[in-house]
């Protein structure tokens, strides 16, 4: 029988004998069984969201007051009742449909702040595996099923895989072997995907069947992604901000949980806990963390490179260092046109970071050409400009080779704010372009006679940067009438109202977006996780070895048809040309372990020698629905398991705030407890002295 939930809505003037602000009615909660697929999941839930959601309400109202209540109700209906796997993936693609769609009344962020509120608190009544199985899940092929099979993938692995240009995030199902070409599809063309086909799911909600749906699937263009991806899709800033979210994306980011564990032809990507013992040494080439630390020793060659042939700088032949430089350039510019392809469009733009990158681009590709031309036509001026073209690299490389910073919270959480900060800049300059140019005009109309036209700009431009004095020097010289009160009134304009207004204005801005800073830091950070570990590519070669793979690979492909050959030479070449980079790391692996200290991840990490009792790790999570997985299971076992049908919960206290407590606070509220407890044995102390005394 369906369960119904007691919801309150707004009396209206028909109503007689009621409340005057409220009159209840039953909402009916989803009936979602294990076996409901994705599409069938996301259509139960918007019923039973657009029904207790009516009324615009900010995030904090639906978490914090009476408005949220029927959202605890769903969250604890779904905690109890419900073991679809798809249920978090399907709240969060909700989150996307309803923040996306346009709604004068309000009332689409409201339901889109509600489905992301339940998503999170969901996972909080989970154990830490049961919410990895959930987050990772990734929605299979509707003839696939929940369990989600991939026996084309086994079958034909080479598939989307040795095209070398899956989109990451936007990647569709995985096509037939006529059908690679849709593989190319990029970020911007799954979410214009992602909003025609959830619109056209939420319009035919109320459909009594299927019949009544549009024949394709609307759901499709989420295949083969995970909770995590749909929420980078769906900007759910605040889930991905949640303390259990960001111990997964951690986990991922430290190579914990990974998704390849061994290079071979068959391989098949799932969510897998790393095991140092089975797994493959080359998996480690996909850990987001190695990835990071070589893109920095790639820049640092790249900037040796760039001083050793600006300090030589021979105009009249092309050195070896600056071979070597056109090859780091190269492999550079494509290592960045292979990210843009897997990430697409909107996932690329939202690191700041590539912007640096299509900028270096753009001036490697202006000084390659014209220090070409300039030898080959022995105009050596061109030469020299080429050269002074090149050193403008610099402004742009030595950030870059510092964006590790990023990654740290402190500097994180400065560059949205800056980001922001520069956009309201950039806006309030057109109003002071405009202004400006009323003002040049006038001044260089009025003492034409005297100054020209590019003098009086210079001189308008030192006025708007303090210089006010130099307006006041030359306003009898524009014209002994108009000069001094339209100096006057320019000077006025400039010094106090726009440099006031300005100040003020980006002061406002810092203070708005420090206080979601983070959320945007590491909404940034979980996009670059996502981005360097979950690409359905099986082999990735770091740059420059990646122009190996193009010289040899890419020609081949126009003759050869994509095959187990095909991927084992890939695989081959990739194992002789990163063996060193390979053994660097395990040899980290292997000194970091012996004094590794206790972050807080034990629970995602696979099995450990010294850590077990026989062939039983750890002791399992509290509630948690399954055994452990032994440590003499083979590889296969090792992958995370599809979250099962057993309605068993952990019962973990809902955590209503973002971050989790920090020691301070845990240390506060121990301490708190040992007072009370003090304070209580002195009350009965006192008590039971006093009842002594009266009987004496």
């Amino acid at each position: 029988m369906p369960i119904r939930v007691k919801s309150r809505r707004p009396v209206s003037q028909g109503d007689r004998g009621v409340s005057p602000h409220w009159v209840h009615y039953d909402s009916e909660l989803p009936d979602i069984s294990h076996d409901d697929t994705f599409r069938e999941v996301v259509k139960k839930l918007s019923i039973y969201i657009a029904d207790v959601v009516y009324l615009p309400s900010t995030f904090e109202q639906l978490r914090t007051t009476v408005a949220g209540d029927c959202l605890r109700t769903l969250v604890d209906h779904i905690s109890a009742k419900v073991t679809n796997p798809a249920i978090v993936n399907a709240l969060l693609a909700l989150r996307w449909h309803y923040g996306t769609a346009s709604d004068d009344k309000g009332t689409g962020e409201a339901r889109a702040n509600a489905c992301e509120i339940v998503a999170w608190r969901f996972l909080t009544r989970l154990s830490e595996r049961e919410a990895v199985e959930f987050c990772l899940y990734e929605i299979p092929e509707p003839n696939d099923g929940m369990n989600g099979n991939r026996d084309d993938l086994e079958a034909h692995p080479e598939q989307c895989e040795s095209d070398e240009s899956t989109a990451l995030l936007g990647s569709p199902s995985i096509p037939p072997m006529d059908e690679r070409a849709d593989c190319h599809r990029t970020g911007t063309q799954k979410r214009s995907q992602l909003l025609q086909s959830l619109s056209k799911l939420t319009m035919s909600m109320y459909a009594d069947s299927d019949d009544e749906v549009d024949e394709n699937d609307p759901t499709a263009p989420f295949i083969n992604l995970n909770a995590l991806e749909i929420a980078a899709i769906a900007d759910a800033k605040r889930f991905l901000s949640q303390h259990v979210v960001q111990k997964i994306i951690t986990g991922i980011w430290s190579g914990e949980i990974m998704f390849w564990d061994r290079l071979s032809v068959h391989s098949e990507k799932k969510p897998r806990f790393y095991n140092a013992h089975t797994a493959d040494p080359f998996s480690r080439l996909r850990v987001p963390k190695y990835l990071k630390a070589y893109e920095v020793m790639f820049f640092g060659t790249f900037l040796f490179l760039y001083y050793a042939v600006l300090i030589e700088q021979n105009r009249y032949a092309i050195t070896p260092l600056e071979i070597l430089l056109y090859i780091w350039f190269a492999a550079f510019f494509y290592d960045e046109v292979s990210e843009y392809i897997d990430a697409g469009s909107i996932f690329y733009a939202a690191d700041v970071w590539n912007l640096f990158d299509m900028i270096m681009i753009a001036i490697g590709i202006v000084f390659a050409a014209m220090r070409f031309v300039g030898l080959y036509s022995e105009d050596y001026t061109l030469v020299d400009i080429a050269f002074d073209v090149l050193s403008l690299e610099a402004l742009f490389m030595v950030p870059r080779i510092c964006s590790i910073l990023s990654l740290s919270p402190y500097w994180g959480t400065l560059i949205p704010c800056l980001k922001e900060m520069g956009k309201d800049f950039v806006k309030f300059m057109v109003l002071v372009v405009i202004l400006y140019l009323g003002f040049l005009t006038t001044f260089s109309l009025v003492g034409r006679e005297t100054f020209t036209f590019p003098h009086m700009a210079m001189i308008v431009t030192k006025i708007f940067f303090g210089s006010s004095y130099v307006g006041f020097d030359i306003m009898e010289d524009i014209d002994p009438i108009f000069g001094p009160p339209l100096m006057l009134i320019f000077v006025t304009l400039s010094s106090i109202l726009l440099m006031g207004s300005l100040t003020g204005m980006l002061s406002n801005s810092f203070s708005r977006v420090i206080s979601h800073a983070r959320e945007e830091y590491l909404y940034v950070y979980s996009v670059y996780v996502l981005e360097a570990s979950t690409s359905n590519r099986l082999t990735h070669f770091y740059p420059p070895f990646n122009l190996l793979a193009l010289v040899i690979f890419r020609p081949l492909r126009l003759f050869l048809p994509s095959n187990d050959k095909f991927r084992r030479a890939r695989i081959i070449l990739l194992k002789a040309t990163h063996a060193p980079v390979v053994g660097a790391i395990k040899l980290y692996e292997l000194i970091t372990s012996k004094w590794a200290p206790n972050d807080g991840f034990d629970t995602f990490r696979g099995p450990r020698r010294g850590t077990m009792k026989g062939n039983s790790m750890h002791p399992p999570a509290v509630g948690s629905r399954r055994p452990d997985i032994p440590s003499a299971r083979p590889r296969s076992q090792d992958v995370i398991q599809k979250p099962s049908s057993t309605p068993a919960r952990s019962q973990v206290t809902e955590d209503d705030a973002t971050d989790a407590p920090s020691n301070v606070e845990v240390r506060i509220s121990e301490l708190s407890n040992k007072i009370d407890r003090l304070t209580a044995l002195v009350t009965s102390m006192q008590s039971g002295a006093g009842t002594e005394t009266v009987r004496s």
